[in-house]
């Protein structure tokens, strides 16, 4: 299987937000670990909170993660003024549509941003919005293990 987003592009701070409003984007829906936030650290880097706050000016924010840490989730909540959603399992469509609906969004009015082609760029293709797929926000201090893993899972990346 081959797997095409909308975009690929090398990190978060390159998407066209300018773009994305000309299209008619009301909601942007990223995921959470190595997408904006450094995996597991439950903190954001400055430059992504000051790039945040620049997205929330024109556009609705959720995080939509497979994370299902109740801890873990709750310490991102507390650092964070936008929905926190764990326990996605992307690339299952029923938490972001659940969302959406609940929201009022259509998904071609939505966009998911995400790290991993198999569970966010699938995810996102499957609801019918909007994908961007990104490098991990922390690729250069990654291990070796999840170096490659990234590079296999890119194999099925259509460009």
């Amino acid at each position: 299987m081959r797997i095409k987003p909308d975009y690929n592009l090398k990190s978060i701070y390159d998407i066209d937000l300018s773009e994305l409003k000309s299209k008619g984007i009301k909601l942007i829906m990223f995921d959470l670990d190595s997408t904006i936030m450094v995996s597991k650290s439950g903190y954001y880097l400055e430059e992504t909170k000051k790039w945040l706050s620049e997205v929330k000016k024109e556009f609705l924010i959720a995080v939509i993660s497979n994370n299902n840490s109740i801890e873990y989730l709750n310490r991102v909540r507390s650092s964070s003024d936008f929905d926190i959603i764990g326990s996605a399992s992307k690339p299952d469509t029923k938490v972001m549509e659940s969302y959406l609906h609940q929201k009022g969004i259509k998904p071609c009015e939505a966009v998911m941003v995400g790290d991993r082609p198999l569970t966010d760029i699938l995810g996102g293709i499957r609801l019918g919005c909007t994908t961007i797929l990104v490098g991990s926000i922390n690729a250069e201090n990654e291990n070796i293990p999840t170096k490659f893993v990234r590079w296999l899972e890119r194999c099925t990346v259509k460009k």
